[in-house]
C-alpha cells in the first residue's frame, strides 16, 4: 500500500513539474466529442454494453454512457476507441 502511495505522489510531483495533464499522468479516461456525430475515448477499460441507442464504456472509478441514434463503434483498441452516429448525450454514472 506504501508503495502506492508513494508512486502515485511521485506521478502528481512529475505531472506538476512538467506541466503534464493529469489524464496522461494518472491514466484518467480522455474523452472528446466533436460535434453530435463523433465520440473519442482513451483510457478505456473496455465496453460493457453496445447498441444502436446506448453504449456503455468501463471508466475504471465510473461508467460512461452514451445516447444516441445509429450510434457505432467504428474503431477500438486497447486504450482508445471511436464512436460515430447522432450523439444525444454523455452520462456518467458511479
Amino acid at each position: 500500500m506504501g508503495l502506492l502511495k508513494v508512486d502515485k505522489n511521485l506521478l502528481e510531483g512529475a505531472a506538476e513539474l512538467f506541466d503534464l495533464p493529469p489524464d496522461l499522468v494518472e491514466r484518467l479516461p480522455h474523452i472528446e466529442v466533436v460535434g453530435n456525430s463523433h465520440f473519442y475515448m482513451e483510457h478505456h477499460r473496455g465496453i460493457l454494453s453496445y447498441s444502436g441507442q446506448e453504449i456503455d464504456i468501463n471508466g475504471e472509478s465510473c461508467i460512461i454512457r452514451v445516447y444516441g441514434e445509429d450510434m457505432e463503434l467504428k474503431s477500438m483498441t486497447g486504450d482508445q476507441l471511436r464512436i460515430t452516429g447522432v450523439i444525444t448525450r454523455v452520462e456518467w454514472v458511479k
